[in-house]
């Protein structure tokens, strides 16, 4: 839709904005969200149509939603709109071990004693999906060109949008929230530092034969971690769960491609009996992992957000909901310029965006990077070390704490 009755010269429709978000997955649409509920125009732009990431067949896909974000979700007016509510997490359990073999006795498990409210909770991707296009399409102040091809120009002035079909957007700050491989962030020559883990990430569900009672469980493994994550059960699948199962390269695409009865069994050989039989659900997701950092996240009248900005592995879980404190963050700025009459695109807004977000942002890419380099590993000195570590923190109540504040983001 273009909800702007102006015209350019060339007859095509003109939309005045105050803020252009180039990306309509979780994070840009979640900014552009927010920002409209404060009377904020916004438009988002995106190279794919909106209604295909609805699709109806059940993938398997899910995020772990932090309190944080869900607080942000709720502000948005997205959460509301979710199709079904999101599974809690109430209970983590972490481990280490080997394949095939019990986990080490040195466990760490975080329960409701250790926080007021869930830890977090399982959304489905496709259902995130459904809200936030249905919140999108009902807030009369967002402007939304997808599927659209445009080009992008910057200066101090503003910035302009111009898609193909001769749509335009003039705006006075762009948001880059287009992914790891962000070509406006390319197109702004910002560098970027990779790290590949040569590990891949198996995504999929599983139907299990004992409920899950809210809890997940982490398992440390010598080829990667292994995640459990509970999800809302259906009528078909009452006991759902997620799983995220991290391995070397080759390893990963082996296992993906095994018959149902096999991957099953090796899946039992992961997470052990504590939910009985298990049985895979949808689609297997096989991802390459790695990690990185944009060098800087600002340039003139440009912000660059969730993983256009940065990308961690996702050991914690934490990758959306990083890309989610930058939309805390870059909204609560945005908003207090709007309130105040200020320029939402000026250089000092931007610095001060920066300076909030990628410090705290970086300490989190590189927690990642060595919890991954520490557990992904069979050195026996490795080993003890982080089975002391486990039991050091489950010994201490404050210290546990400590870990679920920073991870739930409150």
């Amino acid at each position: 839709m273009m909800t702007s009755g102006m015209t350019d010269p060339t007859g095509a429709a003109t939309a005045e904005v105050e803020v252009c978000i180039i990306g309509a997955g979780p994070v840009g649409a979640t900014l552009a969200c927010r920002l409209a509920r404060e009377g904020i125009r916004v438009a988002v732009v995106d190279r794919a149509a909106l209604p295909p990431m609805e699709h109806p067949d059940f993938d398997g896909r899910t995020y772990a939603i932090a309190a944080g974000s869900k607080k942000l979700l709720d502000e948005a007016g997205v959460w509301e709109h979710l199709p079904q509510v999101p599974c809690p997490i109430e209970d983590i359990l972490v481990t280490d071990g080997r394949v095939g073999q019990p986990p080490s006795p040195l466990s760490l498990e975080f329960t409701r004693e250790d926080a007021d409210q869930p830890f977090g909770w399982m959304a489905e991707a496709r259902a995130l999906r459904v809200a936030l296009n249905a919140t999108l399409h009902a807030s009369p102040d967002v402007t939304v060109l997808a599927p659209a091809e445009v080009s992008v120009v910057r200066n101090e002035a503003g910035v302009t949008v111009t898609a193909k079909d001769g749509r335009v957007v003039r705006a006075r700050l762009l948001v880059a929230a287009d992914g790891r491989a962000s070509r406006t962030r390319s197109q702004a020559r910002i560098p970027v530092t990779k790290l590949p883990y040569g590990q891949s990430g198996i995504v999929c569900a599983i139907a299990h034969e004992y409920p899950h009672d809210n809890g997940a469980l982490e398992h440390f493994l010598p080829g990667g971690p292994f995640a459990q994550l509970p999800m809302t059960g259906t009528p078909e699948y009452p006991n759902l769960s997620a799983v995220v199962w991290s391995e070397k390269d080759e390893m990963a695409r082996r296992l993906a491609e095994l018959p149902q009865e096999t991957f099953a069994r090796e899946l039992r050989r992961r997470m052990g009996d504590r939910l009985g039989e298990v049985t895979p659900v949808g689609r297997r997701w096989v991802y390459p992992l790695s990690a990185q950092y944009a060098q800087r996240y600002t340039a003139t009248r440009l912000a660059l957000a969730g993983d256009a900005a940065h990308g961690i592995h996702p050991i914690a879980g934490q990758g959306l909901n990083l890309g989610f404190r930058d939309v805390i963050a870059l909204s609560d700025l945005l908003i207090e310029a709007h309130q105040r009459g200020e320029d939402p695109g000026s250089a000092a807004l931007l610095a001060r965006y920066q300076a909030r977000c990628r410090p705290t942002n970086m300490l989190m890419f590189l927690a990642t990077d060595a919890l991954d380099r520490l557990f992904s590993n069979d050195n026996p000195v490795l080993r003890l070390a982080r089975d002391v570590g486990i039991a050091t923190v489950q010994k201490f109540p404050r210290l546990r704490k400590a870990f679920v504040k920073h991870a739930m983001g409150v």
